[in-house]
C-alpha cells in the first residue's frame, strides 16, 4: 500500500489478517456505487471511523449507526456486515490480537481529537518503514483507546426470525408505522406473547425498541443530506414537530443542534 492511499469502501483483495504489525490504518472514500460490504469477520480486531457521512455496521445482535466523531468497535473474529452513506470518508484501523484492552463486544465510542489525529498519522504513514516515531504514535493510541466513552448509537437485534422480519419490514418501509397488535397479527401471534419476545430478544420494550430503529434511521438519514422535515415525512411522522420531540428525547438535543454540534467539530 502506497502512502496516503485512499482504499475503496471494499478491501480490493488487500488482506489486513496478514499484516502482523499493532495497528494498521488506511482511509476509505465511498462512491455512490458501492456502500456496503457484505458479512466477513477478520483475525484483528477493526476499528471503523467515520469522518464524513456514516456507516451502520450489523452483527448477529445488533446494529450500530455510526456518525462523524464517532467509530464502531467490531472485535477480532466477530461477522459482521456494513453500509455506508454514499460519498462518506471513513477510516479503518485494525489492531493486532492482544495489544490493547478492548472491549470483547461490538461497541461504539466517541472519538477524541487526540485518538482521531493519531489515527489520521498512522493511516498517512502507512506503507512507510516502522520507526521508532511510529511506535510511539501506537503507543500512545493504545494508552487513549480503552479511555473513549461508550455511544449509545445500538439498536438491540437478535437471530431470531420474527425479530429480523421486523427490522427487515421497518428498514425497507419506514414510513409504515404499524402497531404492536398489527404486527401481533402478520406474525401470526397474541400481543402480550410479541411483547414478551421483544423484550427477551433485544432487553427494551416494543415501544422504545421500536423507538431506537427510528433514531438510527433518522441518523442514517440526516448525516446524508436530508432536512429535518424530509426525515420526518419519510418515518411516517404525521408532524415536523412531533418528530422533533421524540429525537431530542432520545438524543437529548434537537436534529438541528445535533447537526449543527457535528458540523462544528467536523
Amino acid at each position: 500500500m502506497r502512502q496516503g492511499t485512499e482504499q475503496r469502501l471494499g478491501l480490493n483483495g488487500f488482506e489486513p489478517d496478514l499484516h502482523h504489525g499493532p495497528a494498521l490504518a488506511f482511509q476509505v472514500k465511498v462512491d455512490e456505487q458501492q456502500t456496503e460490504i457484505p458479512l466477513h469477520h477478520h483475525r484483528k480486531g477493526q476499528l471503523i471511523l467515520a469522518l464524513h457521512g456514516g456507516i451502520s455496521c450489523h452483527v448477529s445482535r445488533g446494529v450500530w449507526m455510526i456518525p462523524p466523531q464517532y467509530a464502531v468497535w467490531i472485535p477480532g473474529g466477530m461477522p459482521h456486515s456494513n453500509q455506508a452513506t454514499p460519498n462518506a470518508r471513513l477510516c479503518f484501523l485494525f489492531i493486532e490480537p492482544g495489544v490493547v484492552a478492548m472491549p470483547e463486544q461490538c461497541c461504539s465510542l466517541a472519538i477524541s481529537g487526540l485518538v482521531r489525529e493519531l489515527i489520521l498519522t498512522l493511516a498517512a504513514r502507512e506503507g512507510q518503514p516502522v520507526t521508532a516515531e511510529r511506535q510511539r504514535l501506537e503507543a500512545v493510541l493504545f494508552d487513549e483507546l480503552p479511555r473513549l466513552p461508550a455511544g449509545h448509537l445500538q439498536l438491540p437485534v437478535s437471530d431470531h426470525p420474527k425479530i429480523r422480519a421486523m427490522v427487515a419490514f421497518m428498514v425497507a418501509h419506514p414510513a409504515i408505522r404499524r402497531t404492536q397488535s398489527a404486527w401481533a397479527r402478520e406474525l401470526a401471534m397474541s400481543e402480550r406473547s410479541l411483547l414478551r419476545l421483544v423484550e427477551k430478544e433485544t432487553g427494551l420494550n416494543f415501544r422504545r425498541w421500536r423507538q431506537q430503529l427510528q433514531m438510527i434511521l433518522a441518523i442514517r438519514m440526516l448525516i446524508a443530506g436530508q432536512n429535518v422535515q424530509q426525515v420526518s415525512h419519510a418515518l411516517g411522522y404525521s408532524s415536523t414537530t412531533a418528530f422533533i420531540t421524540l429525537f431530542r428525547q432520545q438524543v437529548g438535543q434537537t436534529p438541528g443542534a445535533w447537526l449543527a454540534e457535528l458540523a462544528s467539530h467536523a
